[in-house]
């Protein structure tokens, strides 16, 4: 009698697999409904990297929003990462099967605005389609519509918009018939809306209807603990798009990418990689690989150089090196601040401030 009963003693040994199937189902389930639907999100909270406390605050306050269908307003500075966490809270929610919806309201002329949130009917005036437009409210009915830049938007389409999030209907251009629709509304903005706000150029009760989960991303200067995962969840997504075989980055080529302060943050770190890979002959890039092609001025401090393998050096140089090289990454980490740079290391901030005199060290800011 054959029995497919299979008994662990040990079932803690299991759980990475376990925890590995489920994350192919869920991969699997998300390639489906995009395949499916032209307008899925792509990117999930696996996508959203880090583990340093500003990331963990952003994911944990977007996972409470995505079991929610309130209005989610996301800020932080550009290039780290607003689409995707929309995306992401899109996925984890109860709309996930329905329509995702991106506009950049900065990138819409001021003529075509309302056209284009709201729709027009058929014929609604001269030039107008006669088949009429639906809208992105209509489209993402049941969904979600992700508002970049809101800050943008011009003050005689926030009235607008004010109504839509309350009343939760739209009245097309040229057209007397009202729509009701459902939508949820996640906005961005790279701007401080409340001094938009005190400025005049934003409206207060559209900011406070916006406002009712705010979640903010921090800029990646902040996040260096998580550059190495970072980067190593940017070189795959890289190398799936283009043709780079075993994309790798060496210990040198972090150190480097430390003492850089992104301004551009992760949409610059990624163009940064590719750029790299591009010139590179090896696919494996080091610190100079880096430096070489981060924006004229800046001064990057190269970590030891990679020595060939055999070569061996006289053990107090190579302490002495590793010490050096582990103050200037706490430095870059910390962004220069001292007691935080200690903290890292768990040393004193006496021993710390004596070893940055050893070597010769700046130390009232990050090395550059």
């Amino acid at each position: 009698m054959r029995s497919d009963l299979v008994l662990y003693d040990h079932l803690e040994s299991l759980k990475p697999l376990l925890a590995r199937v489920a994350q192919l189902e869920s991969d699997l389930r998300l390639a489906r409904r995009q395949l499916s639907n032209a307008r899925a999100a792509r990117f999930t909270f696996a996508d959203f990297v880090g583990t340093t406390p500003g990331i963990a605050r952003a994911k944990e306050l977007a996972s409470r929003a995505a079991r929610q269908s309130v209005t989610v307003l996301l800020t932080g500075e550009t290039g780290t990462g607003k689409e995707m966490l929309a995306q992401a809270i899109h996925n984890a929610s109860s709309r996930a099967e329905k329509p995702f919806v991106s506009v950049n309201v900065a990138a819409i002329p001021d003529t075509l605005i309302e056209s284009e949130f709201f729709g027009t009917a058929p014929g609604a005036y001269t030039g107008a389609d006669r088949r009429g437009r639906e809208g992105k409210f209509r489209i993402a009915n049941g969904g979600t519509l992700f508002l970049d830049e809101i800050g943008e938007m011009p003050l005689q389409l926030q009235a607008k918009l004010l109504r839509v999030l309350q009343e939760r209907e739209i009245e097309p251009l040229g057209s007397d018939k009202i729509t009701r629709v459902d939508v949820r509304v996640i906005a961005a903005t790279n701007v401080d809306l409340r001094k938009r706000v005190s400025d005049g150029a934003f409206r207060a009760d559209l900011y406070y209807r916006l406002n009712v989960l705010s979640v903010d991303l921090p800029p990646l200067r902040q996040c260096l603990d998580d550059l190495p995962d970072i980067c190593a969840r940017l070189l795959d997504d890289i190398s799936a798009s283009g043709d780079y075989v075993k994309a790798k980055i060496t210990p040198s080529a972090l150190a480097a990418l430390a003492r850089y302060d992104w301004p551009g943050n992760v949409r610059e770190l990624r163009n940064i990689l590719e750029r790299a890979l591009i010139l590179s002959d090896s696919g494996r890039l080091t610190g100079e690989d880096v430096a070489r092609i981060l924006p004229i001025g800046t001064e990057v401090r190269l970590a030891p150089p990679e020595r060939p393998a055999g070569m061996v050096v006289p053990y107090a140089e190579a302490e002495a090196e590793f010490e050096k090289h582990t103050l200037e990454q706490a430095l870059a980490a910390s962004n220069g601040q001292i007691t935080e740079a200690a903290r890292m290391l768990r040393i004193s901030r006496a021993t710390f401030y004596k070893k940055l005199a050893k070597f010769g060290l700046a130390s009232g800011s990050a090395p550059v």
